[in-house]
Parts: structure tokens; sequence; C-alpha cells
């Protein structure tokens, strides 16, 4: 490339750390003035630089965009400290339906219902309220009923780039996701 990349990934780092939501290659473009040839050479110099094991943070990529965080492998560590509080913590319940609207999405309400086998509005209620979910749409049946989906914040929270990313579910799990269907 002809440059000499130290200056434009050390740019690139300090915007990363500056940001509080993860950033596209398009916003670093648009924040920097640099091409999409010289944020990706950044990325992947900063992505080798973190790989150190003298690195305490990593850089990855959440909900489609960049951001500077700590290393999984420490995070025990940090967590007591850092985590989240106690009062943010999700229920057992809240945990169950977001990992139903999760795995499931698009679903309605009573889908979420047939399958936790209670009812699902305090929860869908409260996720919503935390920004996990959102409406999607509408389901194309009599009534038709609002579907669910997870958010960015979600995607942010769990630390997935997409929710493609979940871990995948063995035979015993994935049937039990689909009761509603």
């Amino acid at each position: 490339m002809g440059y000499n990349m130290e200056k434009e990934a050390a740019l690139v780092e300090a915007i990363l750390y500056l940001e509080s939501e993860p950033l596209d290659e398009t916003s670093l473009m648009r924040i920097t003035g640099f091409s999409k040839d010289v944020i990706d050479a950044t990325i992947e110099l900063l992505k080798d630089r973190y790989s150190d094991e003298s690195h305490g943070i990593e850089l990855v990529q959440i909900s489609g965009g960049w951001t500077v965080s700590p290393k999984r492998e420490l995070w025990e560590s940090l967590k007591d400290r850092y985590g989240k509080k106690n009062d943010n913590r999700l229920s057992r319940a809240a945990m169950e339906t977001l990992s139903i609207i999760a795995y499931s999405q698009p679903i309605t309400r009573a889908e979420i219902e047939a399958i936790r086998g209670v009812s699902a509005d305090n929860m869908i209620r409260l996720l919503a309220e935390r920004n996990l979910i959102k409406e999607v749409g509408k389901k194309d049946i009599p009534g038709k009923p609002v579907q669910f989906g997870t958010t960015k914040d979600f995607l942010k929270l769990f630390r997935l780039n997409s929710i493609a990313d979940l871990p995948k579910l063995d035979e015993g799990e994935a049937d039990r996701f689909e009761l509603a269907r």
C-alpha cells in the first residue's frame, strides 16, 4: 500500500476506544476520511496486535461493527467489578423467553407461550423495555399477531456479530423450540 499503517491504526484504535457503540467500516471511513482498503488494513493490524498474550483487550466484531473489548478469557476475573449490576440481570424466566425468541424468530406471543407453557406478557414487556427484543412484523394469519425478534442490543449484550453466531442446539433442544410451529 505504500503507507506506514501505524499512524492510521493508532487513529482507528483511538476512535474505537472513545466510541461506546461498535462502528462499522463505513462509519470508520466517514470519521477518519480513510479509504475502505486503509480501514480494512488497520483492522487487521489491530487484530494482530491484540492477539498477543500481553494485551488484555481484543478487537471484536459485534452487531456488524468493531469495538475494543476485554479478552474473553479475562472476563471471569473482571466481571465482579465491571460486569452488569445485579439489578440489570435477567431472571431465569426472562432468559428462557429471550432464548425462545432468539432461536425461533420471528415468533408471536402465542407461540412463545405454547413453548413455555405459561403467559409471556411480563417477560415480553421486560425484554422490550431493555431493548433486547422488538416487534418485527405481523404474522399473516387471522388476527395478524405481532411477531418478535432480537435487537442490536441483544447482539451487543451477548457479544454476537449476528444471530447466526448463536450456539448450535442439539436435536433435543432444537425440538423444544419448534413446539409452536
